[in-house]
C-alpha cells in the first residue's frame, strides 16, 4: 500500500509540473502577442516605483518651466528696454539739434530737463527749458538728483564737468601764488607798568595818544617769508600759536589792516597783488562767524553769491558749447542743465546756492534764521559751515 501511494504521489507531482510549465508557455506567448498590456500590467504591479519616479521628475520639470518663463520674460524686457532707449536717444538728438539752431545767447540758457525733474506732470520726457526760470523746487530736484550722496556723488559731479571740458579741449583757469621776502610790521604803543583796565591807566593812555610822553615800538610779525602754492593742491599751514599764521593768510588774500606795514612781493600768476582785486580770486575765511541774524541760511548764501557773481563760469560755458557744436558732441542733459544754471548771471536765486547748501550739509536748515546771542537760530557748527559756504560761493 505504501509503495502504491508513492507512485500515485509521484504521478500527481508530474502532472502539476507539466501544468505549470504549460501555463508559463502560455503566458510567454501572450506577452509576445500583446506587449502593451504587459507594460501596463508591469506598471500596475510596480506602482510604488512608478510613483517615486514621477515624484522625482516633477521638480525638475517645474524648474525647467520656471527657467524658460524667466528667460522669455528677461528677453522681452531687454528688447523693450532696448527699444525705449533707442527712442529716447533719437528724441535727445532731435531736441539737442533744435537747441543748437538757437542763437548763442539763447543756447547758453536753454537746456533739456527730464520729466522726473519737473513738477508739471504733463511735461514731455525731455523738455526744453530756460535755466533762468527754474523755480526753487526744480533747482533742488536737479541738485538732489546729481548729488544723492555727498561723499560719493560730489566728486563724480566734478569729474563729469572736467571730462566735458577736456573732451573739447577747454581747460579751467588755475592760480599759482608766490610770495617772496614778505615782512609785516605793526606800530605799537609802549605801556608802562601793568596794562590793567583801570581809570588811571585809561587816563595815561589817553594822554599818550595826545602826545604826552608817547612811546612807540615796531613789532615785526612776519620776517622775510617766502613760498609758493601750486594750483590744484591742498596746502596745510601749521605753526604754534602766535607765530603769524593768520597774518600770512590775510596778507596773501589782501585782507590785512591798513595800519600794518607790508613789504615784499605777492603775485598771482605773475601779477602783483596791488594790480588787481584779490578778493575775486582768493577768500579768507575768518574764525568769527559774522552774519545778519535776521536772514535765513538760503538768503545769506544768495546775498553773498549775488555780490561775488559767477566769476569766469559764463565765459567757460560759452567756449564749451561753441566747441561742442563744431564737433557735433551731445552732452549729458543733467550735467548741461547744471553747468548752464550756475553760469547764468544776474539771478536773485541761483542753483549754486542749492549746491553749496547740499555739500555743506545746510539743506536741512535752509529756511531757518541764522540767529545770534539774542535770537535762536542755527547751531555753532552750522554757522561755521555757513561762513565757509558764503566765502566760497563764487
Amino acid at each position: 500500500m505504501a509503495h502504491t501511494h508513492y507512485i500515485d504521489t509521484t504521478r500527481k507531482s508530474t502532472h502539476l509540473a507539466a501544468a505549470a510549465a504549460q501555463s508559463r508557455i502560455h503566458n510567454i506567448r501572450r506577452d509576445d502577442e500583446d506587449e502593451p498590456e504587459t507594460g501596463s500590467l508591469s506598471l500596475e504591479m510596480n506602482g510604488t516605483s512608478a510613483m517615486s519616479v514621477q515624484q522625482d521628475i516633477e521638480p525638475t520639470l517645474s524648474s525647467l518651466r520656471a527657467a524658460a518663463a524667466s528667460f522669455r520674460e528677461s528677453l522681452s524686457r531687454t528688447l523693450s528696454l532696448s527699444g525705449d532707449q533707442q527712442q529716447q536717444d533719437d528724441e535727445l538728438e532731435l531736441k539737442w539739434a533744435a537747441i543748437e539752431r538757437l542763437p548763442t545767447s539763447d543756447r547758453l540758457h536753454t537746456a533739456l530737463l527730464h520729466a522726473r525733474l519737473r513738477l508739471n506732470n504733463a511735461a514731455p520726457p525731455l523738455d526744453m527749458v530756460d535755466v533762468r526760470r527754474l523755480d526753487a523746487a526744480e533747482r533742488r530736484l536737479v541738485v538732489d538728483t546729481l548729488i544723492a550722496s555727498i561723499h560719493r556723488d560730489n566728486i563724480r559731479l566734478l569729474q563729469k564737468q572736467r571730462q566735458r571740458m577736456d573732451r573739447v579741449g577747454v581747460r579751467p583757469p588755475t592760480v599759482e601764488m608766490q610770495w617772496r621776502d614778505v615782512c609785516v610790521e605793526a606800530e605799537c604803543q609802549v605801556v608802562q607798568g601793568r596794562p590793567l583796565p583801570t581809570i588811571w591807566n585809561a587816563i595815561v593812555s589817553n594822554l599818550s595818544m595826545m602826545g604826552f610822553n608817547r612811546q612807540q615800538a615796531r613789532i615785526r610779525i612776519l620776517n622775510n617769508v617766502s613760498g609758493i602754492i601750486k594750483p590744484s593742491r591742498l596746502t596745510l599751514l601749521l605753526g604754534p600759536p602766535g607765530c603769524g599764521k593768520s597774518t600770512l593768510l590775510k596778507a596773501l588774500a589782501g585782507k590785512l589792516d591798513t595800519n600794518l606795514k607790508v613789504t615784499g612781493e605777492i603775485e598771482y600768476n605773475g601779477v602783483k597783488i596791488n594790480e588787481f582785486v584779490p578778493e575775486k580770486t582768493a577768500a579768507y575765511i575768518s574764525q568769527y562767524d559774522l552774519h545778519v541774524p535776521e536772514m535765513t541760511v538760503r538768503e545769506t548764501l544768495d546775498f553773498s553769491a549775488r555780490f561775488q557773481g559767477v566769476g569766469n563760469r559764463a565765459e567757460i560755458m560759452k567756449e564749451v558749447i561753441r566747441r561742442e557744436k563744431e564737433r557735433g558732441i551731445t552732452p549729458d542733459p543733467d550735467i548741461d542743465t547744471y553747468m548752464k544754471a550756475i553760469s547764468a548771471e544776474g539771478l536773485e536765486r541761483s542753483m549754486q546756492t542749492d549746491y553749496i547748501m547740499k555739500i555743506m550739509g545746510l539743506d536741512i536748515c535752509a529756511d531757518i534764521m541764522v540767529g545770534d546771542a539774542m535770537r535762536r537760530g542755527i547751531s555753532g557748527g552750522e554757522k561755521k559751515r555757513l561762513t565757509t559756504g558764503a566765502s566760497t560761493s563764487f
